[in-house]
């Protein structure tokens, strides 16, 4: 209206005269200006009036095309003005009909706004703009004439595949030494609209970390930009990710190599602050707990990875040997855990450009593959390469022995407990993993001797009479087992491990209810404890209580999931409740994830007798004795049947634990 001589003055008055009085002013000033009354609609308006001669001459060139695209970049922007004008040009006659072989395409940081395009979703796609792949960068590369490798290589890693930004690389790719970083390109292309300074600092640094809610905004930013926690969650290249803010990462990454690049000093002080931050979160969360134990516990845990992060990123080559010791106690807690250590070294690499945090990272990761290992390989290349001292190394070897006897690789876990011995032979642990090894290859006086060691170390301890219990037991000494635990439940009746030990002799004697009442008492102090449930089972399925066993196996496998032995235990139950097929199911699922589970093709060879199918019997009884040619309860059956004994349930399998 501005341009209209005349129009802004009267669009400014300020008399109270009423609207409809002031609209006939207005229409008489522009007639009075203008040849006829087209002219006056269009300036009153204008869409009304040059729609339909838009949508006349795209249809004239439509007629001669295979299709018609109309593209509206920057629609985070246009959006509001264009969404009620394209609706209806989509949806309506009123404004002319748009030719059938036309695409609108809206290009913009936003999600088209489903007050307007909710109900028009079988027209609408959505097509989210990824990074280009490797491929699709080289394609564009080798269109411009840049093929020289080490130029393409560096495109890649400075632009992230970022398509905007491999585009401009493209444009003036120099050679690989001398690249112009395009960082600061799009950082001003992702904040084009925010003009505000301090706005735009709290966004740079709001970058810096990667979890990010307002406490750790504030203390990411300076104190200027401290309540802009709101307006940064409502940037479009903000998403959430498990109720916290993330920055997509196409835009994190150059964001952090701006920060990196343009002031170092500046770089390393914020991420020092963010690490004593994490540092003081962590330390407020232990409430007394060591390093080993505040791994297995996410509020201590999910700090300490933070703080990790942040002082691999301000000092790569000082906070790399920390970062590599810590990674000892984060295997000890598990392969879940460890892998998080991992992959934040190999974050910690990428942001910081730093090759040695990069490298190593890679390698944990590789080493971590395989959850079933639980961390051997990792713990064996910080042993080989990290430089441990002496003290470290006894930790290391220690979780490595442990990790090696949870797979039955007892004869790698007995060196790596008499290596740490020598090193520190006041290590409880080393010793008890020593006992603990003896124990499970049967040889149960070196068992003894071991846990001799421990309890000189730590004499009149409880639990070392309990293991000492514990081991009578496995060596079918059932007698002289109870003899050891009784004092022990007696001095604590919450130890839930001498309960169960206990339970387990007590079955083992016969005496089914006062197992029963043990395994009762140990779960109660211990609700998750798997070995118990799998075993108490066992016992009410002996009493006949096949849904209380079923119950107890579901909780086992709800906890710790894909145990073959509680799936051979389920086929148990099922089997002496009469249910063969649901036996041989559950026996299945076992040996699909442990084929060489001799235990599991002794019982199903029942079922299969059960059913009468003989041959399949045989069968897996032939597999059985020859994976285990010790198994003495497979071969004994394997020969009743071979003589066509009469027995068809042939007794109680062996236990799988």
């Amino acid at each position: 209206l501005g341009l209209v001589p005349g129009v802004g003055a009267l669009a400014g008055a300020v008399d109270p005269v009423p609207l409809a009085e002031r609209t006939d002013r207005l229409r008489a000033a522009l007639s009075s200006r203008f040849r006829d009354h087209k002219d006056v609609q269009l300036v009153l308006d204008p869409v009304e009036t040059l729609t339909p001669l838009l949508v006349r001459e795209l249809s004239e060139a439509a007629a001669a095309v295979p299709w018609l695209v109309l593209l509206f970049d920057t629609y985070e922007r246009l959006g509001p003005l264009l969404d009620p004008w394209l609706r209806t040009l989509l949806t309506s006659e009123r404004l002319g009909t748009l030719p059938a072989n036309t695409v609108l395409v809206l290009a913009g940081q936003t999600r088209p706004d489903p007050g307007c395009w909710g109900e028009l979703a079988d027209v609408v796609a959505e097509l989210p703009l990824e990074p280009f792949t490797d491929a699709e960068a080289r394609q564009l590369l080798t269109a411009k004439g840049i093929t020289d490798e080490p130029v393409v290589r560096e495109v890649l890693r400075l632009s992230g595949r970022l398509p905007v930004l491999v585009s401009t690389l493209a444009e003036n790719p120099g050679t690989s030494g001398d690249l112009d970083d395009p960082s600061a390109t799009a950082v001003d292309r992702f904040l084009k609209w925010e003009r505000d300074p301090v706005r735009r600092s709290a966004a740079l640094a709001g970058a810096l970390p990667r979890r990010l809610n307002e406490d750790v905004f504030r203390a990411a930013v300076d104190e200027d930009g401290a309540e802009l926690f709101g307006w940064l969650r409502s940037l479009p290249f903000i998403g959430d990710r498990n109720g916290a803010a993330r920055y997509h990462d196409v835009v994190r990454a150059p964001m952090l190599r701006l920060g990196r690049t343009t002031s170092p000093q500046r770089w390393r002080a914020a991420h020092t602050r963010l690490a004593e931050t994490f540092a003081g979160w962590r330390e407020s969360a232990a409430g007394g707990l060591d390093t080993r134990d505040g791994w297995r516990l996410d509020a201590w845990s999910g700090p300490r990875l933070e703080e990790w992060y942040h002082l691999l990123c301000a000092r790569p080559s000082a906070a790399l040997p920390g970062a590599l010791r810590d990674g000892i106690d984060a295997c000890d807690a598990g392969p879940a855990v460890a892998r998080r250590w991992a992959s934040t070294l190999v974050e910690a690499g990428e942001d910081a450009d730093s090759d040695a945090v990069r490298t190593w990272g890679r390698r944990l990761v590789e080493a971590l593959a395989d959850e079933r290992r639980r961390g051997i390989e990792a713990l064996g290349l910080l042993l080989a390469r990290a430089g441990l001292d002496a003290a470290d190394r006894v930790a290391a070897l220690v979780v490595r022995g442990w990790h090696r006897r949870s797979v039955e690789e007892y004869d790698g876990a007995l060196e790596d407990f008499r290596r740490a011995i020598e090193l520190d032979p006041g290590n409880v642990r080393a010793h008890f993993g020593h006992a603990v090894v003896h124990r499970a290859t049967g040889d149960f006086t070196a068992a003894m001797d071991a846990l001799d060691g421990v309890e000189a170390l730590e004499p009149g301890s409880t639990w070392v009479q309990r293991e000492r219990g514990e081991t009578c037991r496995r060596a079918g000494r059932y007698e002289e087992a109870l003899a050891r635990l009784d004092p022990v439940v007696a001095a604590d009746p919450a130890d839930h491990v001498a309960l169960g030990s206990r339970g387990q002799t007590m079955m083992a004697l016969g005496r089914i209810q006062e197992a029963l009442a043990d395994f009762d008492r140990a779960i109660e102090q211990h609700g998750d404890y798997t070995w118990a449930l799998v075993r108490r089972a066992r016992v009410r399925s002996t009493l006949g209580d096949a849904a209380g066993a079923l119950d107890d196996l579901d909780r086992a496998e709800a906890l710790e999931p894909g145990i073959p032995g509680t799936l051979g235990e389920r086929g148990d139950v099922h089997r002496f409740a009469g249910r063969y097929e649901e036996a041989i199911a559950a026996y299945d699922r076992a040996l699909a994830l442990d084929p060489g589970y001799a235990w599991a093709l002794g019982s199903r060879a029942m079922a299969n007798e059960a059913l009468g199918r003989r041959a399949e019997a045989l069968a897996d009884l032939d597999r059985a004795v020859a994976l285990n040619p010790g198994y003495a309860w497979a071969v004994a059956q394997r020969e009743r049947l071979l003589l066509d004994g009469d027995s068809p349930e042939g007794g109680r399998n062996d236990g799988p634990v």
